[in-house]
Formats: structure tokens, C-alpha cells, sequence
């Protein structure tokens, strides 16, 4: 698949929008909920430097370009978060966890009714659909009930006890999970990410919009 350097410069920067926004508002919900652990380590923040990982945020996402892969997407530093010290327990937890990729349907959402109610064209409305396919496909993929995931804690505020052991002991595996995840199990759940990104697209931008 030939991708020339604007493209490619192009969906960096969405990337490193998207994904900066959405850490922040991890640790702005967890700062909102009394947990002062992401200001203490430097997290409260909107600058990208705070949050873009070089493997995760740059080479993965390149990497996903480069071989063709109908959904991009690539992740940032986790916020570090004190699910004790935030309020209302578990539901708090859950608060914490679902603000980033509401921040990211939220993003995608706002510029697509932009895009559907004023005529863009060119490089500029490329960039703009783009972003909000992006956007899009992070909510979609952060809501999955698989951990490390952010909606895995959505499951584990519900989940009996034993599931909730499971999940522990699959998230103490961190880095190692998500790359398992990915080159096992993102292949099978690549068609289900295409297909709902692709009714939201249409849904917020209007017509029939493809990927």
C-alpha cells in the first residue's frame, strides 16, 4: 500500500491529538474525583510531550499504516490514577476510565457535524475526516471489556469476583497483553471496529461516508 508523507504526517497528528486529549482527561476526571496522583506525576496536562510514548504513539500506528490496516490507532503513556483515593469507589473508577474515550467520541462528534453542515474539500476536509474516523475507532476500541482496556473497567465494576480475579491477573501482564492482544486478537476484531465506525461515521457526518 503506497502512502505518501502528508498522509502519513497527517495521521500523526491526529494521533498525537487524539490520544493527548484522552489521557488528559483521564487525569482531569481522576483530578475532578479527588486524585491528585496524575497532577503529582506531571499528567495534568495538554502539552503531548506529557503523554506520547514512542513505540505505542509513533511506530505502532506507522506500522499499522505502512501494512494496510483498515483501522490506525496507536496508545499513549497511561495516567497513573489511585483507585482509592477517588470518589465513589468503583463507580469512580469506572468515571476515571470512560472519560478518555468520551473525550474521543466527543472530538469525533463535534468535527463531524462540522464537516456535515459546512462543504469541505481538499487536503483540509481529508484531515478533518480523518479525525473523526480516528476518534471514532479509539472509542470503539478503549470500550472493549478486555483489559488493560478502559472498558474493561466498566466489566470490572459488575463482574463477580472470579472474572474480576481473571481480569486482575491478565492486566499484571501490562505491556505484554496489549501486544498479544494486537497481533492475536485485533485481526478478529478488526471487522467489528470497520463496521461500527463506518454506522457512527455516516451517522454523525451524514450519507454514506467510507472508510
Amino acid at each position: 500500500m503506497h502512502i505518501d508523507i502528508i498522509t502519513l504526517v497527517m495521521y500523526l497528528i491526529i494521533l498525537v491529538i487524539a490520544l493527548t486529549i484522552h489521557e488528559f482527561c483521564h487525569a482531569w476526571a481522576g483530578h475532578l474525583l479527588g486524585d491528585v496522583t496524575a497532577k503529582q506525576h506531571g499528567r495534568l496536562t495538554l502539552n503531548p510531550l506529557a503523554h506520547i510514548d514512542p513505540l505505542t504513539t509513533l511506530l505502532l500506528p506507522i506500522g499499522l499504516i505502512m501494512l494496510g490496516s483498515p483501522v490506525v490507532f496507536g496508545a499513549a503513556r497511561p495516567v497513573p490514577f489511585n483507585p482509592y483515593a477517588v470518589r465513589y469507589d468503583k463507580w469512580g473508577v469506572v468515571l476515571v476510565a470512560i472519560a478518555g474515550p468520551l473525550s474521543n467520541l466527543a472530538m469525533a462528534v463535534v468535527v463531524g457535524l462540522y464537516l456535515r453542515f459546512v462543504p469541505i474539500s481538499g487536503i483540509y476536509g481529508q484531515f478533518l475526516l480523518q479525525f473523526v474516523i480516528v476518534n471514532l475507532a479509539f472509542f470503539i476500541f478503549n470500550m472493549i471489556p478486555f483489559p488493560p482496556l478502559d472498558g474493561s473497567r466498566v466489566l470490572y465494576a459488575i463482574a463477580p469476583a472470579s472474572i474480576r480475579d481473571i481480569m486482575d491477573r491478565i492486566e499484571n501482564y501490562g505491556i505484554v497483553v496489549v501486544f498479544v492482544f494486537i497481533l492475536f486478537l485485533f485481526p478478529l476484531i478488526t471487522p467489528f471496529i470497520t463496521r461500527s465506525v463506518q454506522f457512527l461515521l455516516n451517522l454523525i457526518v451524514g450519507g454514506s461516508v467510507g472508510l
